[in-house]
């Protein structure tokens, strides 16, 4: 549980860091469905494009240190989990957004919970007398 739990949380920090440069890059391109929404979202979607940046620079932090802390893992995941009930909330004002909304709301539900279940693994594993990834170097 130890090695899954440093692989998402790489593969988490990776995708945000791409996503957030990809929003960063593109502005309203990069939002199926926006690309005709104004300069006023586009500002908005590059600034958020670049805060997601530093979130996935957060989780990219929490997988370098040896262990990961659980408490991080937990919070980040927790920012991620509120970001799937936002969207939940503008699914129930503003009704069904462009497919790819869907899938990515799907995604924001249902790995936090994922991520709260091993958030522990490597301090488990350290406490218990078996190190959890070998160190690098």
């Amino acid at each position: 549980m130890a090695r899954t739990l440093r692989a998402l949380t790489q593969l988490m920090g990776w995708s945000c860091v791409a996503i957030g440069l990809f929003h960063v890059l593109l502005g309203n391109a990069a939002i199926p469905g926006a690309g005709s929404a104004g300069t006023t979202v586009d500002s908005w979607g590059r600034f958020m494009g670049a805060s997601f940046v530093g979130y996935g620079l957060a989780w990219l932090w929490a997988a370098q240190q040896r262990p990961i802390p659980a408490r991080a893992v937990r919070w980040l995941a927790g920012v991620f989990l509120l970001g799937g009930v936002g969207r939940l909330l503008s699914l129930a004002v503003h009704g069904w957004p462009q497919w790819f909304q869907i899938v990515l709301a799907v995604i924001e539900l249902s790995l936090p919970p994922v991520f709260f279940w091993l958030a522990d693994a490597e301090e488990r594993a350290q406490r218990s007398g078996v190190e959890a990834v070998p160190a690098e170097g």
